[in-house]
């Protein structure tokens, strides 16, 4: 007897960034799910998903940050209770969609007796159920090591790239720290028909800090330019906003800001208000309140670049291809 099973692609979502899922959904041509989450008086959550979901290829999509009166660990677990509903449920592949990855700067024992949280976990996703992880822009390439399966590192460099195209002429793309040197120098030869350059700043962070960064001095030459200072994310601000002073410092005539999450914590807001940065570039891998918003701010969407790479998941098809095999690092 043979029998020709077709495949369905099933795509969920809780609730820290549903809006980025709802448009992931809509260009993929699907129907977002509804896992039916549900939480209780003393705080757990529940998941049963409204439909079988027997035999699909099952994509749990969650980024990882506070809402509401939850903490960015309650959306780790939020997540894993729905991947482990969904194998239980009988699914037949499940992928952890994690737009921004949470504890992903804790990828390394800086000092003793510290943890490295972001293997942590990456090994709580695997014992969920999830067979497969895709994330966009993580802190460090290494992290794609601690999955214990297939990991799809997407980079939302085309989008930001596509962005300065339209907005800049002979821009100087500049490091904020010597850890993005690799990534800034890509863009700048991306960008090479426009005239751009490549710079970068030294930063000291002094020891035993966090949410603390100096920057000290430019490497490459900025007077008289537009310098745009990429990162993977905008956290506290202090960083970037010490890179833009030095920048300006040293002859730039105007600096803009580029990064991939708005994790914006603290005094993020008032420090980029008060800034020497004129225009802050983000995308919507995390969600912005109305509250962090600034005329500062631009927001480009990450979801089509997104659906692409679940389509090409789903069709066991190049991921890498969609970035001309430059997003593993």
């Amino acid at each position: 007897m043979e029998k020709v099973t077709t495949k369905r692609m099933a795509l969920y979502s809780g609730r820290t960034h549903p809006a980025l899922a709802r448009e992931v959904a809509e260009h993929l041509g699907i129907e977002l799910g509804n896992p039916n989450l549900v939480q209780f008086a003393n705080g757990e959550i529940r998941a049963r998903f409204g439909e079988s979901i027997r035999g699909d290829d099952v994509f749990v999509m969650q980024t990882h940050c506070g809402h509401d009166a939850q903490s960015i660990n309650d959306s780790i677990m939020e997540q894993l209770i729905m991947i482990d509903a969904a194998y239980r449920a009988s699914a037949k592949r499940i992928t952890a969609v994690c737009p921004f990855y949470g504890y992903a700067r804790q990828d390394r024992k800086a000092e003793g007796r510290e943890p490295i949280t972001a293997r942590l976990v990456a090994d709580l996703f695997k014992t969920a159920g999830a067979k497969r992880m895709v994330s966009i822009d993580l802190h460090s390439g290494q992290i794609q090591g601690f999955f214990d399966g297939p990991v799809d590192h997407l980079t939302a460099t085309p989008v930001l790239e596509n962005y300065v195209r339209q907005h800049a002429q002979e821009p100087v793309i500049v490091a904020p720290d010597a850890g993005r040197i690799k990534v800034a120098e890509r863009m700048a030869q991306h960008l090479s028909d426009r005239g751009s350059d490549l710079a970068f700043i030294y930063k000291r962070r002094p020891k035993g800090t966090t949410n603390i960064a100096e920057a000290r001095e430019v490497m490459g030459d900025v007077e008289g330019r537009l310098c745009i200072l990429t990162d993977d994310m905008i956290d506290s601000g202090g960083t970037i906003c010490s890179a833009a002073e030095v920048l300006k410092a040293r002859g730039a005539t105007e600096v803009w800001a580029m990064a991939t999450h708005a994790v914006l914590s603290g005094p993020a807001i008032e420090r980029l208000g008060k800034s020497l940065i004129s225009r802050v570039v983000l995308t919507n891998t995390l969600p912005i309140p109305a509250e962090k918003m600034s005329p500062k701010i631009e927001v480009l969407s990450i979801a089509p670049l997104i659906a692409d790479a679940l389509n090409a998941v789903f069709d066991d098809a190049s991921v890498s291809e969609i970035f001309g095999g430059e997003n593993q690092a």
